[in-house]
């Protein structure tokens, strides 16, 4: 992977935005000697896209079997628990 100081990839924008769109590239832009960005193809995009939904679809269903192990509480309980009512 690439890395790139920002004052440099600020100078060369439209090479560093070439190198990602058409070598599909991967480059990292740093400033002050850390990391803070990232160019990425449209593609790894997508995947990380796709590997997030998944992701936040695991947490659902296993909330959803918790759930239904533990049993819920309904919201009007809760409400007056905490004297919200």
């Amino acid at each position: 992977m690439t890395r790139l100081n920002v004052m440099e990839a600020r100078k060369t924008f439209g090479d560093t935005l070439n190198r990602v769109v058409y070598r599909g590239e991967r480059i990292v832009l740093e400033r002050r000697g850390k990391d803070v960005a990232a160019l990425v193809p449209m593609e790894d995009l997508a995947l990380l896209d796709r590997l997030e939904d998944h992701l936040d679809l695991e947490a659902a269903q296993e909330a959803l079997r918790e759930a239904e192990e533990k049993g819920t509480i309904a919201y009007e309980t809760i409400r007056a628990d905490l004297t919200l009512a």
